[in-house]
């Protein structure tokens, strides 16, 4: 039956790399075996905590649940998921997420309709992501299980609503409304390790073939992106012209027959870079906390103490007495400012860049669209970065050893910086501009890795 089914070529050898492809093909059940695991650990870390008491004090994350919950899913989940992005590509999403497969699994009992136009839009996943972000900075969801349980939960019931409405075995909520989809698309454009379609193998093929069920609605023969791939291995082999193989880390941004999205870009730039950079680093930030100290003194002087109420609802702002950690609407407002303002600032400036490069090279194929995009091994850096920070911080509860963090921090650091310097030169090399043009546009693009590089100097080494 697996022979009939995927119809390999033996004539033609095929690398060990390809041979995962096919394993993953082959072994579908073991891999819903898993998925249903993962869902039933995912099920339990996110409910159980939310209605545990606060963990004593010397509790540690071995021996209280509530920690060991919180260390999971935002000190080794979340970094770990960006890692393996941008090493595998979207793998995370086609063998693990729990969010996909049950959205998956229950569009098999939904109302199978249509997907409607509206929801196609290609907006949704940076506003998702935004929105998503700046909630969960607001009811603090990184150190309280029940902001945790709100924000995973909500996302897993939309997850599970779309399902039951939308698509038949398909992955309606991913390819479209999940928050993580857009920073996942443009991180995996640089994984060394994607499917990749030989087109004309595909239409030469003339034998049997089972149809393939991409769940997040690739067009598989026309596919030319790691970006929408969930790299599920369901496709490998099919018509002997998937292959699961090696690429360079900058093959997909330099092959200007993959187009340069404006959604991929504006998410890159003002999601991964922006509005989440802010959220990494307002807690740590002097600037904050003087506009907050400057603004409650105003208040206080001329006697408006409305917003320096704190009995909000712990739903919609942070409000934990008894572990003296409660938000004012004064905090809340100025988070919003520092998210929203401050990270939709700092894009506007990164762009600054790849704006000045495309206007000299004046090129269709070396668009700002595609300057911003070369800019995805500094997002991936900085991402990695920011979660980690959270990492250190379980860590530095349980007192590890952490001299190695500063070298760790800088050459990561470094590497996306380098990475990104690497993909402009490349970019601008291709342009047929004259060479003064060329010069001035290499130098518009040091310009945005400056930029993060002093933003996480301040945040790591200064602040």
């Amino acid at each position: 039956m697996a022979e009939h089914v995927l119809h390999f070529d033996a004539s033609r050898p095929r690398s060990r790399i390809e041979r995962v492809g096919h394993f993953l093909r082959r072994h579908r059940g073991p891999i819903i075996a898993m998925q249903w695991l993962v869902v039933l650990m995912y099920a339990g870390l996110v409910i159980i905590p939310a209605f545990m008491p606060l963990p004593p004090e010397g509790a540690h994350i071995w021996d209280n649940l509530r920690l060991f919950a919180q260390f999971c899913f935002w000190g080794l989940w979340w970094p770990g998921v960006m890692i393996a992005t941008v090493t595998l590509g979207r793998a995370w999403c086609g063998l693990f997420c729990p969010e996909g497969f049950i959205s998956e699994w229950v569009s098999q009992f939904g109302r199978g309709k249509a997907v409607p136009g509206w929801l196609k839009w290609a907006g949704w996943p940076f506003v998702a992501f935004v929105c998503t972000t700046v909630y969960g900075q607001l009811v603090s969801v990184y150190e309280y299980p029940q902001a945790a349980l709100l924000v995973l939960g909500g996302s897993t019931i939309g997850a599970i609503v779309i399902g039951l409405l939308y698509g038949r075995e398909k992955r309606i909520w991913c390819r479209y409304l999940c928050p993580a989809s857009g920073v996942f698309a443009v991180l995996a454009k640089i994984a060394p390790l994607h499917y990749k379609v030989d087109r004309a193998a595909w239409d030469r093929y003339k034998g049997e073939f089972e149809p393939v069920n991409c769940a997040p609605l690739v067009d598989i023969r026309r596919m030319t992106s790691a970006s929408e791939c969930h790299s599920c291995g369901r496709c490998a082999g099919q018509r002997d012209a998937v292959a699961f193989s090696w690429r360079s880390p900058f093959a997909e941004l330099l092959d200007f027959n993959n187009p340069a999205r404006t959604p991929d870009a504006l998410t890159l730039v003002y999601g991964v870079l922006g509005v989440a950079t802010a959220a990494f680093q307002w807690t740590v930030s002097p600037w904050f906390l003087h506009a907050k100290l400057a603004l409650a003194e105003w208040l206080v002087d001329h006697d408006h103490f409305a917003l320096l109420d704190n009995d909000v609802p712990w739903w919609l702002l942070t409000h934990y007495p008894e572990a003296s950690d409660v938000f004012t609407w004064l905090d809340g407002g100025l988070i919003l400012a520092y998210l929203l303002g401050g990270g939709f600032l700092l894009g506007s400036m990164l762009l600054i860049g790849p704006a000045i490069a495309s206007g000299l090279l004046r090129s269709e194929a070396l668009r700002w669209q595609r300057f911003a995009l070369s800019l995805a091994p500094l997002a991936a850096a900085s991402v990695i970065l920011g979660l980690s920070m959270l990492t250190v911080s379980h860590l530095k509860a349980e007192h590890f050893w952490l001299g190695w963090l500063p070298y760790f921090r800088i050459g990561l650091l470094a590497a996306g910086c380098l990475g990104a310097l690497w993909l402009a030169l490349r970019l601008v090399l291709q342009g047929d501009a004259l060479v003064w043009r060329k010069t001035l546009a290499l130098f518009a693009m040091l310009l945005p890795s400056t930029l993060m590089a002093g933003i996480w100097s301040l945040v790591f080494f200064v602040w």
